[in-house]
């Protein structure tokens, strides 16, 4: 499948602060992501209107210039895959060879990116587990904490989690793992340059999104989705009101 990537040098984006990104096409977007047309930020906005001229192929160009880009990065630079988009493949399945390009080019450099392609698929784990252990940061996408605990008992790739919004305290998720909620979420003086915690692969914490943009509505529902039950007979607490998880079983049902 032919896929387009862009590369921005230096972002504007508020919450990475100005290191550079890339974006890929919306064709890269694996099938099992939840969000895809149900909440995912990168659907609206400015990003949105980026993301579709890069989708068309009116900006970016192949994977091959892509890695051009990131070698000329210099050494120990902090930079972030996929503002917008995810990572080579057909969307069940990643490129795995496309995916080591990316890995090479990286090294030397403090690269990062967070997937949703799904790790049971064992190619998809193997690829995922190359990536890391060459030195291109990949975090496995969770959207609600039932899947991060799933995700992160793997033991392949750090975990990230999609949280209601409104989180800013960090919990333990019902199998005892710590989540933090991000940073540059909580505070206006943290950004994705300043601090990196997500590149960091060998991170015990998961780290936590509240849900945010125009859609942060369905996102929120997405990720209180199967909580109750667990909540439940875990005996735990979250720091979300009671309320919020009884309107999305509802809603989920």
């Amino acid at each position: 499948m032919n896929h387009t990537y862009h590369f921005t040098l230096v972002s504007a984006n508020s919450k990475t602060g100005p290191i550079p990104v890339t974006t890929s096409s919306k064709s890269t977007c694996p099938i099992s992501c939840p969000l895809k047309a149900n909440g995912c930020y990168a659907e609206h906005g400015h990003l949105r209107w980026h993301w579709d001229k890069v989708s068309a192929g009116q900006r970016g160009g192949s994977l091959e210039e892509l890695c051009d880009h990131i070698r000329a990065l210099p050494r120990h630079q902090l930079w972030r895959w996929g503002q917008a988009g995810d990572l080579p493949g057909d969307g069940k399945r990643i490129d795995a060879q496309a995916l080591q390009l990316i890995t090479d080019a990286n090294r030397g450099r403090r690269g990062f990116g967070f997937t949703h392609y799904d790790p049971a698929l064992k190619a998809n784990a193997r690829a995922i587990a190359a990536a890391n252990t060459g030195g291109f940061t990949l975090n496995l996408s969770a959207d609600n904490v039932v899947e991060a605990d799933k995700l992160i008992a793997l033991g392949i790739a750090p975990v990230v989690l999609v949280l209601p919004k409104g989180t800013t305290k960090h919990f333990t998720t019902p199998a005892g793992n710590h989540v933090s909620v991000c940073p540059a979420t909580v505070r206006d003086d943290v950004t994705c340059a300043r601090c990196g915690i997500c590149q960091n692969k060998d991170r015990k914490a998961i780290m936590g999104f509240p849900a945010h943009g125009t859609a942060a509505a369905k996102a929120h529902v997405i990720s209180l989705a199967g909580l109750t039950k667990s909540l439940t007979k875990s005996r735990r607490t979250m720091p979300f009101d009671n309320g919020s998880v009884e309107t999305a079983k509802r809603k989920t049902a």
